[in-house]
């Protein structure tokens, strides 16, 4: 299951943002992977207070999201070589679409393989 992880600044969600931002990742992961993934598609929206977000060693207000999507490490195999680069593409647009353009260039992107017997659901590996 492809599951994201969004760490932004509270202040940019303002209640029309997160439902954008959740859909927006389900597309990008199908755009790449095909339409079933939309479904299985999990997004996490965590909030960071004013104060405690901070680049470049000093606090920030800067929206700048950090996007991490765990898979099976199977999507990332070698007949797949192309998708990686894809998707970081896609779901920097969903973000932007979300956001706004304004964000583009400070968007990070983290994909994260999940190995084979490492994830489980309902108490069974996966």
């Amino acid at each position: 299951m492809p599951h994201f992880d969004v760490r932004i600044r509270e202040e940019a969600l303002d209640g029309s943002v997160e439902p954008k931002l959740i859909r927006g990742l389900a597309e990008a992961v199908a755009s790449v992977y095909g339409e079933r993934f939309f479904e299985l598609a999990a997004v996490e929206i965590f909030g960071i207070p004013d104060g405690r977000w901070g680049v470049g060693g000093a606090p920030s207000r800067d929206s700048a999201p950090v996007i991490t999507l765990r898979l099976r490490e199977a999507a990332f195999a070698p007949e797949h070589a192309d998708k990686p680069a894809r998707l970081i593409a896609a779901v920097t647009d969903a973000a932007v679409a979300a956001l706004g353009e304004e964000i583009r260039k400070r968007v990070t992107v983290i994909l994260v393989p999940v190995p084979p017997g490492r994830s489980g659901v309902g108490g069974e590996v996966v």
